[in-house]
């Protein structure tokens, strides 16, 4: 069994609800093995949908280089990915969140649910809370366009 880390002294969270139009099984595999159609720079991701693999990859925004690194902390096919994620400045500033994505059948698409806990403080928190709509709105665009 993994070890989740200790959120105990890092209480900031978000939560984000969004209705995707593709399918469950297509949402959990371009988060647990394709992150590199949507969100990771192409060539840099380093993962494999196992509980406790690691991974690695990297985001590009405005220039700047964003490493990402963590592992999986339970999986269960087309429904839910749980994982800890970790970037530097501006992102979680070093510390081990977990980010939690739970997926429900909706209307031949998705009802997804992201949790994302752990922040050192509310800045931090708040950048990922404007940001992950986006990104999740931009997953669902590219798995869109594969269909």
């Amino acid at each position: 069994m993994p070890l989740f880390p200790d959120l105990s002294s890092r209480p900031h969270k978000l939560r984000v609800k969004q209705t995707m139009t593709t399918s469950p099984p297509k949402i959990y595999l371009a988060w647990t093995e394709q992150f590199d159609t949507w969100f990771a720079a192409p060539g840099s991701l380093l993962m494999r949908p196992y509980v406790d693999a690691p991974f690695f990859f990297e985001s590009r925004f405005e220039g700047q280089r964003h490493p990402h690194y963590g592992r999986f902390l339970k999986l269960q096919n087309d429904r839910l990915v749980v994982m800890t994620w970790i970037t530097g400045d501006p992102g979680t500033l070093g510390a081990e969140t977990i980010v939690s994505v739970a997926l429900t059948p909706k209307d031949g698409g998705t009802y997804l649910t992201l949790d994302h806990q752990g922040f050192a403080d509310k800045k931090s928190r708040d950048a990922h809370k404007e940001s992950w709509p986006l990104a999740l709105a931009r997953l669902d665009e590219c798995l869109s366009d594969n269909k």
